[in-house]
């Protein structure tokens, strides 16, 4: 039955009802997807400041549809240290250790979170961090929903390990990737988690991924994320952290992709001392654009945000960084600190950095600052003077503007594979000059 005791007719939603059948999903869920199907049709589509994307091919235009990758898992991909890997919306690999079994750990792929873990789902999805009726991406996502994972860390469990997962798009048949992560920490629970992100193949498509990050009283989740979507991939990412209180997210993002991003990442500082620290790391080539929006909330009284958001732009490309700090009434001694700063290497490039502080209760503190500016030709001068060519010395320069936000990350090992991939994506993008 849908809200309001209405019976669930899906005459004129055949792709909603065949998709459910193949997958054997509960009645439940295909009946959340009808209404944010329903929804999705008047609701508007989310505004960001001077990122201008509305003629991207951004929504969701392709009919929900079961497809099982063939494709084999990347050899980059090292499985022995992997937690999960999916392909498209096919789980390749799920390793759950006895230990963390023992310890009442969850992970598994999103169909079997609904049939098997409903409880967690009805409560956190979609229901605390983010609403499903938040914007049209948002609805678009929930009713088109294919592939994700759930993790649930319990009470007063340490994970002394890292989980690392591997999430590739498959985009050899221009299928519309729609991804969800739904990680819980329960009360005074820790844990660690690398994201990666990769597209496999050429095709134009489209990528709607959210990630539900709900940290309960007292507990501390270290997230990082490595994204390295396609060119040809246009991407919707939206990662969202619901905090109580005492609870503590450290944010750690490498924006690494090839192809045009909206980034919509926010931290909902609701209980007393929770604790949000954002990293971003943003690097743009070729005719790419990444806009990228970070928020941090305040509600809770000594709740603390803090953002810190540096990028380098190349070639043609165009980055803008939004940082926002909003401390709400009654948020009495909250600290809302704010950096962003961006990079140029071309004439061509263009960039951003837009510092937005919204001061709704007296005894806080807050503070932003925000630069956009080209390479030291002295330092690159003195570099090649020292017999470097033009190429390394520029890296060397890029490193070191990048430095202060590496350095922040609180996992040494979450270091040294940003430092991996910025220099990949550095070579690429000077090779193509």
């Amino acid at each position: 039955m849908l809200k309001g005791g209405i019976a669930m007719d899906l005459t004129n939603y055949p792709e909603l009802a065949t998709y459910a059948k193949q997958v054997a999903e509960p009645t439940w869920f295909t009946e959340e997807r009808l209404l944010a199907l329903q929804a999705s049709e008047t609701l508007k589509m989310p505004s960001f400041q001077k990122i201008k994307y509305r003629h991207w091919p951004i929504n969701l235009t392709k009919q929900l549809a079961y497809e099982e990758s063939k494709l084999e898992v990347p050899e980059e991909i090292d499985q022995a240290k992997a937690t999960a890997v999916q392909v498209g919306q096919t789980t390749k690999l799920l390793n759950l250790s006895p230990a963390l079994k023992e310890q009442g750990v969850i992970i598994c792929d999103w169909q079997t979170a609904l049939k098997e873990h409903a409880d967690l789902i009805q409560a956190y999805f979609m229901k605390k961090a983010i609403k499903s009726t938040e914007n049209r991406l948002t609805a678009e996502h929930v009713a088109k929903l294919t592939s994700g994972l759930l993790i649930y860390v319990p009470k007063n469990v340490v994970l002394t390990e890292p989980l690392v997962t591997y999430f590739v798009q498959d985009a050899t048949t221009g299928a519309d990737y729609v991804h969800h992560v739904l990680l819980i920490a329960d009360s005074n629970s820790e844990v660690s988690y690398l994201e990666n992100m990769l597209t496999v193949g050429q095709s134009e498509s489209t990528a709607n991924i959210i990630v539900e990050v709900i940290a309960l009283d007292g507990s501390h989740v270290k997230f990082s994320s490595i994204d390295r979507l396609g060119q040809k991939t246009t991407a919707y990412l939206n990662r969202r952290g619901y905090l109580k209180r005492d609870a503590k997210i450290d944010w750690s993002l490498g924006m690494m992709s090839d192809g045009n991003i909206v980034g919509d990442y926010d931290s909902e500082l609701v209980g007393t001392g929770s604790h949000a620290e954002t990293k971003v790391i943003a690097i743009s080539t070729g005719k790419q654009v990444q806009g990228i929006d970070t928020r941090v909330t305040n509600y809770g009284k000594n709740s603390i945000g803090h953002i810190l958001q540096h990028g380098v732009i190349l070639q043609n490309s165009n980055l803008i960084f939004n940082g926002i700090g909003h401390v709400m009434k009654g948020a009495t001694g909250a600290d809302a600190q704010q950096e962003s700063r961006v990079l140029m290497l071309s004439r061509h490039a263009r960039g951003d950095a837009n510092p937005i502080l919204l001061i709704d209760d007296n005894n806080v503190t807050a503070g932003h600052a925000a630069s956009v500016g080209r390479v030291d030709e002295e330092q690159l001068y003195y570099l090649m003077s020292r017999g470097l060519p033009k190429p390394i010395a520029e890296r060397l320069v890029i490193r070191g503007f990048l430095g202060p936000v590496l350095a922040a990350i609180p996992s040494r090992a979450i270091q040294i594979e940003l430092e991996n991939m910025i220099e990949r994506k550095l070579v690429d993008g000077q090779r193509d000059e």
